[in-house]
C-alpha cells in the first residue's frame, strides 16, 4: 500500500545517533471493474468542450455539476454507465437515489416504448386502464388503510400537497419536520427542510418548524447500539436491554417544542424513514413509534417521506417498516420510476376527501407512460429479488465499510440499512469535526478517476452518500471499498 513505514535503527558507532529510513512499498493496483458482456454505442455527439461551453452558456448557473472535469455520460446500463470516451463506471450513486432496478433495464424500458406505441399523454380527468391498474398495483404493496393515491411527477410536488392534506383535513395549520431533513425544494416543500444550506432569504415555511435532529452519531444524545444498523456508532452507551436514553431525550425536545411552540391542536409531522440529502443519518430505535403517538395525541397526521427509503431500498419494501409504524400519508417518487418522473401521495380515502373542496390537479400526473413504466418497476423487483439484494449485497457492503472505519482515522461513521448507505468523513474521531473541503474534494475526485461514481451529503457535503441501483452484486461492492480505501490511503495515509 502507499503508506509510509518508519524504520529506526541506532548507528551501533554513535549511540546518540538515530537515522531514520522511509520506505515506500509497491504502490497498489487500481481496482478493476467487475467485468460486463454489454457493449455501449460509440458516442457520435458534439464534443465535450461544445457541451460543457453550452451548458455554461444556456443551463441556469445554479445547477451545478460534480467533479472538477465533469463527467459526461454516454449510455447506462443497470448499475454501470460509460463517458463520452468509452469509459465505465459503477454508479454508487443511481442518479441521486432514482434509478431503482437499472439504468435502461430491458423490462422497464420495453414497457416504456410499447406505451409510447399505444398513448403518450391523457390527463387524469379522462379513464386510461394504465392509471387505474397501476393505482392498485401500487397500494397493495401497501398496509392498513392506504389505499388512496395521486399521482404527480416529483417528491417535491408530493410533499407540498401532503402538506395541504394535512392542513386541510385536521383544519390545523402548523406542521413539524426534523432539523437536517430535506423534502424538497419547490417554494412550499422548502419550508420543511432543515438544511441551512437549501434556504433563499424570502419569506418561506410559514408554520412550518424543525425540532432537534435525532442523530446518535453527531448529536448531543446517541450510543453504540441505538440505530437499527449492522454498524452501530463508535460512542459508549449506557443503555439497558430494550432501553433507548437517546431516543427518550430527543422525543422529550419534541414535546417541549409541542408545548412551548404550538397551538394544541397541529396538522402533520414529516420525517424520511432514513434521512437522505442530510447524510444516510439514522434514528435511535423506537424514535418515530414515539413520535407518531405524540403527534397524534396533539391531532397531527404523520406523514413518512419514502422518496428515497421506498420499493425496497432499504430491505424491506418500505422505510417505515423498519420503525413498526403506520403513517397516515405516504410520500413517493426517485425509485418508483428508475429515473422517469413519476411520484405519489397515498393515503386515506377520509384524507384524500379533504382535498374536494377545492381543485387540485396535475396535467402530467399519472400520465400513460409513467404509469407502465412504474407497473414494471414493480415486476423486476418481485422477479430479480431486488428487496433481497438489497439486503444481503447491503449489509455486506456495510460491514465492509464498517473496516475502513476501524482502519483510517478520518473515517468517523459508516451507517445505513440495506443499500442506502452514508460513509461520514471527520478530521479526527474525537472532535467529528468535517474532513476538510480540500482533502474530500480530493478523495472524492480520485474515486471517479477509477471509475467509482458516489454522491455527497451532510450538512457540510461531508458524508459519501452510497445509493445504488438496487440490482449490485458483491463484486461491485468489493470494487466501491476498494476504490474507496485506495483513494482515502492516496490523500490521509495511516
Amino acid at each position: 500500500m502507499d503508506k509510509i513505514r518508519q524504520i529506526l535503527l541506532r548507528n551501533q558507532w554513535n549511540s546518540t545517533k538515530i537515522i531514520i529510513f522511509r520506505f515506500y512499498s509497491n504502490p497498489t493496483k487500481i481496482p478493476t471493474l467487475p467485468s460486463v458482456s454489454f457493449e455501449p454505442q460509440p458516442y457520435k455527439g458534439p464534443s465535450y468542450n461544445d457541451v460543457l461551453n453550452s451548458r455554461n452558456t444556456n443551463v441556469s448557473p445554479f445547477v451545478r455539476l460534480l467533479y472538477k472535469e465533469p463527467v459526461m455520460i454516454n449510455q447506462g446500463y443497470m448499475q454501470y454507465v460509460w463517458d463520452h470516451t468509452g469509459k465505465r463506471y459503477l454508479d454508487m450513486f443511481g442518479g441521486i437515489v432514482t434509478v431503482s432496478v437499472g439504468h435502461c433495464h430491458p423490462k422497464v424500458t420495453k414497457a416504456a416504448v410499447d406505451q409510447m406505441h399505444k398513448l403518450w399523454h391523457l390527463t387524469n380527468i379522462y379513464l386510461h386502464p394504465e392509471l387505474h391498474d397501476y393505482a392498485k398495483k401500487l397500494t397493495d404493496r401497501l398496509p392498513g388503510d392506504l389505499k388512496v393515491c395521486y399521482f404527480c411527477n416529483s417528491g417535491s410536488e408530493a410533499n407540498d400537497l401532503a402538506i395541504q392534506m394535512a392542513r386541510l383535513h385536521t383544519g390545523a395549520f402548523d406542521v413539524i419536520s426534523l432539523r437536517n431533513a430535506y423534502h424538497g425544494d419547490t417554494p412550499y416543500s422548502v419550508g420543511l427542510c432543515g438544511i441551512g444550506t437549501w434556504k433563499h432569504s424570502f419569506p418561506h415555511g410559514f408554520g412550518i418548524h424543525q425540532v432537534m435532529n435525532p442523530d446518535p452519531y453527531r448529536g448531543i444524545w446517541g450510543g453504540s447500539s441505538c440505530r437499527d444498523s449492522p454498524v452501530q456508532p463508535d460512542r459508549k452507551c449506557s443503555c439497558g436491554v430494550n432501553q433507548c436514553k437517546a431516543c427518550d431525550m430527543y422525543i422529550a425536545q419534541l414535546d417541549e417544542l409541542l408545548s412551548y411552540s404550538l397551538p394544541k391542536k397541529i396538522a402533520g409531522f414529516f420525517a424520511e424513514s432514513i434521512q437522505g440529502v442530510g447524510g444516510t443519518v439514522q434514528f435511535p430505535k423506537n424514535y418515530l413509534k414515539k413520535a407518531y403517538e405524540i403527534i397524534r395525541q396533539h391531532g397531527g397526521l404523520c406523514i413518512s417521506d419514502e422518496v428515497q427509503t421506498g420499493f425496497g431500498r432499504t430491505g424491506k419494501f418500505w422505510g417505515f417498516l423498519n420503525h413498526e409504524v403506520l403513517p397516515d400519508i405516504v410520500t413517493v417518487a426517485k425509485g418508483i420510476g428508475n429515473g422517469f418522473p413519476l411520484a405519489a401521495v397515498i393515503t386515506r380515502k377520509d384524507i384524500a376527501d379533504s382535498l374536494n373542496d377545492a381543485l387540485v390537479f396535475n396535467t402530467y400526473g399519472g400520465n400513460p407512460v409513467a404509469c407502465a413504466i412504474g407497473s414494471a418497476v414493480l415486476d423486476v423487483i418481485d422477479e430479480e429479488k431486488l428487496m433481497e439484494n438489497c439486503h444481503h449485497v447491503g449489509t455486506y457492503l456495510l460491514h465492509s465499510l464498517s473496516k475502513l472505519r476501524r482502519k483510517y482515522t478520518i473515517v468517523g461513521d459508516v451507517r445505513g440499512k440495506g443499500l442506502m448507505i452514508g460513509v461520514e468523513m471527520v478530521a479526527d474521531k474525537e472532535s467529528k469535526e468535517p474532513l476538510p473541503k480540500p482533502k474530500m474534494d480530493a478523495i472524492f475526485e480520485y474515486t471517479k478517476s477509477m471509475g467509482l461514481l458516489v454522491g455527497r451529503g451532510g450538512m457540510s457535503g461531508n458524508v459519501f452518500r452510497i445509493k445504488p441501483p438496487m440490482c449490485i452484486s458483491r463484486a461491485d461492492a468489493d470494487f466501491c471499498v476498494s476504490c474507496l480505501e485506495k483513494a482515502i490511503e492516496k490523500y490521509s495515509p495511516l
